[in-house]
């Protein structure tokens, strides 16, 4: 399956999230794995499944971190900040609110392939 025309930028932005919130060093070994010259955009349904999956369980991941970062902090355990407890919690929710609009983006894609005539 070929990705063409709009959605290709949509894709290459969930690509860019995805190595953002892997880090450094994962994005480096996942590079190693595709060929030269190949951007990516070719992929089965199963794969953009995992990559669908994965990016919930980074968001959820990132949640409960910021979830435990804030107890601790009310419970006052020591080595532990308020301001990493703020950071936390400011990249949980933008990682959801960008998940919300990569799901805002596939409702409007599937919407507008519905009313298309064949």
């Amino acid at each position: 399956m070929q990705i063409k025309g709009p959605g290709v930028s949509l894709y290459n932005q969930m690509q860019a999230m995805a190595q953002q919130a892997r880090g450094p060093q994962q994005s480096l070994a996942v590079q190693r794995l595709e060929p030269h010259g190949v951007s990516g955009v070719s992929h089965s349904q199963s794969d953009f499944g995992a990559m669908l999956k994965g990016a919930l369980d980074n968001v959820n991941g990132l949640q409960m971190h910021a979830r435990g970062l804030a107890t601790d902090v009310e419970l006052g355990v020591p080595g532990v900040t308020i301001a990493e407890a703020m950071i936390a919690a400011s990249k949980s929710s933008i990682a959801f609110e960008a998940t919300v609009q990569v799901r805002n983006k596939v409702v409007e894609a599937y919407k507008e392939i519905m009313t298309m005539p064949v």
